[in-house]
């Protein structure tokens, strides 16, 4: 976990790239008595690695104040005017003081407190209304199949939740968390990567949860079809300066967004800035959607390094769980031996 600088730069692109600034007034509110429109981006070129490819490397966050989805009142609007993406952000950046029993900071604790409000770091965010790109942003409807996989998986584990670990969900088993990827989502807080290349590779490190992505980028073909894994089998190519990772093989453990196995995922990466990594994706699965769907998420460099992720060292949340339902098992065997 880690304190980032108090500065909020957003970078947008719709037909130029468009940036604002907004410095932050405390820990606890953000001001925003600075709103700059600069002028569109001029044509720039990526530095190069000593393979010859695009340099992206560096330490970025990802963090965002548009949602995953755009809401519904919004329609079909996909972009903000400059104005109102300052208002947007402004708002969606505010934080208030715990008021009471029952809140948030109450029953959890006062992010600020450790520099983990958003508002206490560098967030990278766009005018678009939501991440999904396209007009309906938001992501498609479960087909039947999906919906009947889901509820199957439910029944299985319905009235056995706290038998043991394995009935517990894999986050909160520190195995792996949804915003890891891939595709690579922004989290509540830790929404930090690094990107390291080297020859036929691409190593992308996630703060949160600290897992490390090795994507070959030399050609050589997916694992056999059979062969599954939770982050899937990754593959790079560069098309000019972007590069694209093509995923398959996942298992259906994955699960993101209710996918199955059969997800597919295809990222592109592209340095547009010395400080901007433009990251887009479109994720598909037959046995999910209807079709595919994309989303694109601006990622800004940041001072690092990256910090360890320790997820177990805390991780008192399961054991209360599965202790909990240890002594409620013991109280009912109790009272039935009463009787």
């Amino acid at each position: 976990m880690s304190k980032r600088i108090f500065e909020v730069s957003f970078a947008a692109v719709v037909a130029a790239l468009v940036s604002v600034a907004v410095p932050v007034a405390s820990a606890q509110t953000q001001s925003t008595a600075m709103f700059a429109k600069e002028a569109a981006t001029k044509s720039w070129t990526p530095p190069r690695t000593p393979e010859g490819v695009p340099d992206i490397q560096g330490v970025f966050t990802n963090s965002s104040v548009a949602p995953l989805e755009r809401p519904k009142d919004l329609g079909a609007k996909e972009f903000f005017t400059p104005e109102e993406a300052a208002a947007y952000a402004k708002k969606a950046l505010a934080t208030t003081a715990p008021t009471g029993p029952g809140t948030y900071a109450d029953v959890h604790y006062d992010m600020s407190q450790f520099g983990l409000e958003k508002s206490q770091s560098k967030v990278a965010a766009t005018v678009r209304t939501s991440l999904i790109t396209g007009p309906d942003g938001r992501v498609p409807a479960l087909l039947p199949e999906a919906q009947q996989r889901q509820a199957a998986r439910a029944a299985l584990n319905k009235g056995h939740e706290f038998d043991g670990p394995e009935n517990r969900g894999l986050s909160e088993r520190c195995i792996i968390w949804g915003n890891e990827g891939p595709p690579m989502l922004p989290v509540g807080y830790n929404s930090n990567l690094e990107i390291v290349q080297g020859e036929g590779y691409v190593a992308i490190m996630q703060e949160m949860i600290h897992d490390v992505r090795i994507i070959p980028t030399d050609g050589r073909p997916h694992l056999p079809s059979d062969v599954k894994q939770l982050m899937g089998d990754s593959r790079g190519h560069w098309e000019g300066n972007t590069l694209v990772v093509d995923t398959t093989n996942f298992t259906n453990r994955t699960a993101f967004r209710g996918s199955g196995e059969n997800l597919h995922v295809v990222e592109r990466f592209t340095r547009t800035d010395p400080d901007t990594v433009l990251y887009q994706f479109t994720v598909d699965d037959p046995t999910t959607w209807a079709h595919s769907w994309s989303a694109e998420v601006p990622m800004t460099k940041i001072d690092g390094p990256i910090f360890e992720y320790a997820c177990h060292e805390g991780n008192y949340g399961m054991r209360n769980n599965l202790t909990g339902a240890r002594a409620e098992e013991k109280q009912k065997a109790e009272q039935t031996a009463a009787k």
